[in-house]
């Protein structure tokens, strides 16, 4: 028990979330560069790749310069083990990123401060507030023209529904930006352009009452004064524990770009973030110091060596200690299962680990026993809460391109859709073959690997519809009408679950009017035992 709580407490386990361009992956990197996982930046602007991302390695990812699929980064930074999932911003990609903010502690939300607070922000952070996660707030670009901190600060309470409380403050933005001042310490960190060293220039103050500030600063002492002192007065003192409770977010300003207040967001974050919680499971909650090991299923991935058509299912250890070659019960198949080779991450490289421990995320190697909210146990039959499933919001038919490449299609949309990529709902007992994602995106990217890694060719053609429908039912009578007048819009998704694609907003009010026994739910958790599907 001792070694599981030491390594519990030197554990921090986050995300980085964002809208698409504010400048997740260029943080990502930058924190990576501070802990010496690498020693290169790689500079992503815009679609333009000057050298790729290390935490995108998708071919797809390469060419068009998002990142479309979470990134797992594990490594060592003052002592502390830190599991960094780098996620998708683009909204086509959102799914992913809702089931990786199950498997994190606490979130670094990036702000563009051109553009404030954007569409996906909105989205993601609702999430986060639906699980109180503590989150802190890196506002970006600073070196842009952008708008006014405290205008972003008020628009950031009120369209992300929490309180901020900045623990840096910046003199100046865009081509008059002069640095930011850690209002805690006392220390004021100079701006340099294009800066991808690691060392910064800062300067101790004695307080803003500090003469020192006049001879640095010249005339702008007395506007970094009165700022800093407008957001004493405005915010009030930092209390930890309502940022642990989600209900205050630090704020942070910087440029991820320059490398600049890269270095204060970590060192704070290692200060104040979270350890591993306990987690929601089917028999209450599960403490991470318990003896016994237990973990869950967030994400999938096949083929992340082209090279070797591996599948690779993500493991977050919620409890107790895993070990290598040491068998565990697989809850949803009631089978117990031993893995010889677990590994832990940098993005695409991978080395073999004997042992992790809460907060951990390893990568077991998958013979296709895996789906996504399955749960490990030392023998106990829970299964962890809080995966979510949504409707997807387009739908298209699958057009088989090449008939003689009919099992490759086959294995390969089993293999994506069992990631997460893409829903599938087959009819007539799995001929016709329907994908729903969340944006038209996941199309190209779901055509592009069905080909070169399966060799099938593909279309996908349009078909009527307004939204997917998961039928809860106790009797076949409760869903006779649906059954005898939407038979056509009537599908299985991978599970077996009853699920009714509309066509139209008005079909799906006239199906729940008629089939008032039915429930029909457009979000289900992947294992939810409270309902019968």
């Amino acid at each position: 028990m001792p070694e599981i709580l030491e390594n519990i407490r030197n554990r921090k386990t986050f995300a980085i979330i964002s809208h698409p361009d504010a400048g997740k992956t260029t943080l990502t990197e930058k924190i990576l560069l501070y802990s010496g996982a690498i020693q290169i930046a790689g500079a992503v602007k815009s679609n333009k790749i000057r050298k790729t991302a290390t935490s995108d390695f998708l071919e797809i990812e390469k060419q068009r310069g998002i990142s479309v699929a979470t990134s797992v980064l594990s490594f060592e930074y003052s002592d502390k083990k830190i599991n960094l999932l780098d996620t998708p911003g683009h909204k086509d990609f959102a799914e992913d990123t809702y089931r990786t903010l199950t498997a994190v502690d606490s979130v670094i939300l990036v702000i563009d401060c051109v553009k404030g607070v954007e569409e996906q922000t909105e989205k993601l952070m609702k999430v986060c507030r639906m699980r109180n996660t503590p989150v802190i707030v890196f506002i970006n670009k600073l070196d842009r023209e952008g708008r006014d901190p405290i205008e972003l600060l008020d628009e950031i309470e009120a369209k992300l529904d929490i309180h901020v409380r900045p623990l840096s403050y910046p003199l100046g933005i865009g081509y008059q930006f002069r640095g930011v001042y850690n209002i805690f310490k006392h220390s004021f960190a100079f701006y340099q352009t294009n800066k991808q060293r690691i060392e910064e220039d800062v300067k101790l103050f004695n307080g803003l009452s500090d003469p020192e500030l006049d001879k640095s600063f010249g005339s702008d002492a007395e506007k970094l004064r009165h700022d800093v002192n407008l957001v004493e007065g405005i915010y009030g003192e930092f209390d930890i524990q309502n940022y642990l409770s989600g209900q205050v977010a630090p704020v942070f300003f910087g440029s991820a770009l320059n490398n600049f207040g890269v270095k204060e967001l970590l060192e704070t974050f290692i200060e104040i973030a979270p350890n591993p919680l306990p987690r929601e499971a089917t028999n209450g909650f599960i403490e991470p110091s318990s003896e016994k090991f237990s973990g869950f299923i967030f994400k999938i991935h096949a083929n992340l060596d082209p090279k070797h058509r591996d599948r690779i299912a993500f493991l977050r250890v919620c409890s107790g200690k895993f070990e290598r070659n040491k068998y565990y019960h697989h809850v949803r198949l009631k089978r117990d299962i031993k893995f010889p080779n677990p590994a832990s991450f940098m993005a695409q490289s991978k080395s073999l680990v004997d042992d992790a421990y809460p907060g951990d995320v390893i990568g077991l190697y998958d013979s296709g026993i895996f789906k996504i909210g399955d749960t490990l146990t030392e023998g106990d039959t829970f299964m962890y809460k809080g995966i979510p499933a949504f409707s997807p919001e387009v739908f298209r038919i699958v057009r088989n391109t090449d008939p003689f490449k009919s099992k490759q299609l086959e294995k390969g949309i089993q293999y994506l859709t069992d990631e997460g990529l893409a829903q599938l709902f087959t009819q007539n007992l799995g001929n016709k073959k329907v994908i729903g994602v969340v944006g038209e995106l996941q199309f190209d990217v779901l055509k592009y690997r069905l080909l070169h890694e399966y060799g099938a060719s593909v279309d996908f053609l349009g078909m009527p519809s307004y939204k997917a429908f998961w039928v809860l039912f106790e009797t076949e009578s409760d869903i006779e009408d649906l059954k005898r007048l939407r038979y056509n819009s009537l599908y299985e998704d991978k599970n077996g679950h009853l699920v009714f694609i509309a066509e139209s907003e008005y079909t799906y009010h006239m199906a729940v009017e008629k089939n008032p026994k039915a429930r029909f739910l457009s979000a289900i958790e992947h294992n939810d035992f409270t309902v019968n599907l």
